[in-house]
């Protein structure tokens, strides 16, 4: 974002330097001012909003958003920017709706990103697994977890540092080495064998260095599945869903297993969708 100068205008970039501010940390704002700036920009410039004519607004939120941040955003959007209409739904209903189920289990793995089109949509460096029964979240039984898209790239960032020692190599290079490459062994075995034995692959970055890339692509897809990986003491996806699942009524539970919904940026990973659903060994009455 630039820095912007009292009456409003764009600061030259010759006299000032541009910054980085991350408005939303870990899918809640931190940065207010920053996000009325990004929301101006998005409003006016990339919707086509007009001033004076401004149209109602649908926001998702993040699971177990705090009701005070609800009505802060509802302010902001009212009295700064003149909206029309506002609605705010959860993500996890918003998910099922759009394959059109109203109940199952969501599995909403964040890439650390802001996400925009006609509505207003943020994962940030979160993982979420939401039962939802018609149409209803069950809160009691959704969990929420600190790992997401951002902690992988800084993992495969540091094990291809390890592995490629001589290469320099910035975040961006590695977020796109991360989509382009990275992936999810079919089940722990599999996964055991390719680290004994996996082969590797050059790439040239557009610096012109290259780099090699092996195991590290699916260790970044197991840690989704063995956290310990990043350091932390926590069951994987498998076994969270599994606990969450339980938490609600037997006779839901074939209901949400049969429509489990990944969804976000790092849910796209090639192999999550079968090492989360069709790996797992469930263990859970119907």
């Amino acid at each position: 974002m630039k820095r912007t100068l009292e009456d409003g205008s764009l600061s030259d970039s010759s006299l000032f330097e541009d910054i980085t501010v991350d408005p939303v940390v870990r899918g809640f704002i931190r940065d207010w001012d920053a996000m009325e700036d990004l929301l101006n920009h998005v409003l006016y410039t990339g919707l086509g909003w007009e001033m004076g004519n401004e149209g109602q607004i649908l926001f998702t939120d993040p699971l177990a958003t705090p009701k005070a941040f609800r009505e802060q955003l509802v302010q902001l959007m009212f009295e700064t920017f003149n909206i029309s209409g506002f609605y705010a739904s959860e993500q996890a209903v918003l998910s099922l709706y759009a394959v059109g189920r109203i109940s199952g289990c969501t599995v909403d793995i964040g890439h650390g990103k802001i996400v925009v089109i006609d509505f207003i949509d943020w994962f940030n460096s979160k993982l979420y697994i939401a039962p939802v029964i018609e149409g209803a979240v069950q809160h009691i039984a959704s969990r929420r977890f600190e790992i997401g898209g951002v902690d992988l790239t800084k993992l495969l960032a540091q094990e291809l540092g390890k592995s490629n020692p001589t290469v320099n190599l910035n975040i961006l290079d590695v977020e796109r080495l991360k989509d382009q490459y990275s992936c999810c062994a079919e089940d722990e075995l599999a996964y055991e064998k390719i680290q004994r034995s996996c082969q590797r692959e050059q790439h040239t970055l557009p610096d012109g260095q290259v780099i090699t890339i092996g195991r590290e692509r699916y260790m970044v897809g197991e840690a989704l599945f063995q956290p310990s990986i990043l350091g932390l003491e926590a069951h994987g996806i498998v076994e969270q869903l599994v606990r969450s699942i339980s938490t609600v009524s037997s006779e839901n539970h074939r209901q949400l297993l049969e429509n489990t919904v990944l969804c976000g940026g790092t849910a796209s990973m090639a192999g999550v969708e079968v090492g989360t659903v069709g790996g797992g060994s469930w263990d859970i009455p119907f």
